[in-house]
């Protein structure tokens, strides 16, 4: 069959398909890839084909422009999971409101779910899979009747807080029901004489969610574990790596999306160096020059690199402080690493909690951060041999789910269910395939 998959042009979202689609092509697939050109340099770097479509979306650019700032704090969104108040229908529609033109209509500008259209026409794929925040993928899919999902990269906060904001705006008036994301996908399948919206345009007609199953959050929708499979980027495993660390080795990581595209790190890391320079373990710190700027002291056996693979260091760690970014955690998870959290952005609140529930870390947000909080959670972390068996918990339970590999048959047969006769595409045999459209028998 023919697998199109598609990620807005952000390297870290996009990292989360890699492993999927080399599974599907290894097993036979026809495989591409479309994103915004900005990403085209990424997407085949990781071997796979890149189809460049549209103009590169402008997030970051109208956020400084907004702000008067060059490099704007990415703000946080409270999602249900994180509050402590009950939900209500103003802030569910606050979010909805904030994320839909400020977020999702720039990240699927135009002329992306324009191009992106008129390639799954042409090429006719039988399987569109996106990441979440890529709605341009599920109307091409849906214009051209692919069948198609969304592939998770954390925990579906998405999907909850819709199913939540569906449920509250059923509740308001009819002259009151305000809906900014099906509004906007209405008017864009209206370009594209589609079919009209329905909720499988935010949703997918299921999901793929490599969240550890008692860690994934209640949707209601279709879903299909996935065993979480690190892809890093091209990337050089360092000598120093090739030996086992001679003391406890932590890692601090804040993450490379901080500090190159989101105005900075939510936390001074100064202060957590410090805090931790008096305890006897071998800190790998993955900071820049510019994050290391007036840092004072640090733990003696330290090694600051700029980057190193997460999948190739975590396997040597005892512990991990870190942002809360999709790969840094989910990396953690697989290879049994307890972590502390200082978790800010997006639905890093959300696995914060639910890790510090399941006894596998420490969740610190920034707001309440102390350098002393930090140490603390460490040693804890060092000195309980409570938390490592949790985190090895976890890990056996998220690894008993199929790996991408495991998965291709499964989504063989979603894709034979789902797939409908593309609009404006006659049926019958496809000389491309040499056999009608659809899935191999």
């Amino acid at each position: 069959m023919r697998v199109l998959l598609t990620s807005f042009a952000h390297h870290t979202h996009y990292y989360g398909l890699v492993p999927l689609a080399w599974a599907l092509r290894a097993a036979g697939h026809e495989v591409r890839v479309a994103s915004q050109p900005a990403l085209v340099d990424t997407i085949t770097a990781s071997g796979l084909p890149a189809v460049p479509v549209g103009t590169d979306h402008l997030i970051h650019e109208y956020r400084a422009r907004m702000s008067g700032e060059p490099r704007p704090n990415h703000p946080a969104i409270a999602f249900d999971e994180a509050r402590a108040e009950p939900l209500d229908w103003e802030h569910a529609l606050g979010i909805e409101a904030i994320l839909t033109p400020y977020f999702y209509l720039l990240a699927n500008n135009d002329t992306m779910v324009d191009d992106l259209v008129a390639f799954t026409r042409s090429w006719q794929p039988d399987l569109v899979l996106w990441e979440p925040t890529t709605f341009a993928g599920a109307v091409a899919a849906h214009v051209t009747g692919a069948a198609h999902a969304r592939v998770l990269w954390g925990p579906d906060v998405m999907g909850s807080a819709r199913r939540k904001f569906v449920a509250l705006r059923d509740q308001q008036p009819p002259e009151h029901r305000e809906d900014p994301t099906a509004e906007w996908l209405t008017w864009t399948l209206a370009r594209h004489r589609g079919p009209a919206f329905t909720e499988e345009l935010v949703t997918g007609k299921w999901t793929v969610d490599p969240t550890p199953p008692s860690l994934r959050l209640d949707t209601g929708l279709p879903t299909v574990g996935m065993r979480y499979v690190p892809y890093n980027g091209t990337s050089i495993v360092p000598d120093w790596l090739c030996e086992p660390p001679e003391r406890p080795r932590v890692c601090l990581t804040l993450g490379v999306s901080a500090r190159e595209v989101l105005g900075g790190d939510g936390v001074e890391q100064g202060d957590i160096l410090e805090a931790l320079a008096d305890l006897d373990i071998e800190l790998v710190a993955t900071l820049d020059s510019s994050q290391l700027a007036g840092v004072r002291s640090y733990p003696k056996h330290t090694r600051f690199v700029d980057f190193v693979p997460m999948h190739a260091l975590l396997p040597s760690c005892s512990a991990i402080v870190h942002h809360g970014g999709a790969g840094t955690y989910a990396t953690a998870v697989v290879n049994a690493v307890p972590q502390v959290m200082l978790a800010e952005l997006w639905d890093a609140p959300v696995k914060a909690r639910a890790i510090q529930e399941q006894g596998v870390g420490f969740f610190l947000p920034p707001a309440e951060l102390t350098p002393q909080a930090v140490r603390d959670a460490v040693v804890r972390i060092l000195e309980d041999p409570a938390i490592p068996a949790a985190a090895q918990r976890l890990c056996e339970e998220t690894c008993a789910d199929p790996t991408p590999a495991g998965l291709v048959p499964e989504l063989e047969r979603l894709t034979a269910r789902h797939r409908s006769t593309p609009v404006g595409v006659p049926a019958g045999p496809d000389p491309l395939r040499g056999a009608a459209p659809g899935i191999p028998k």
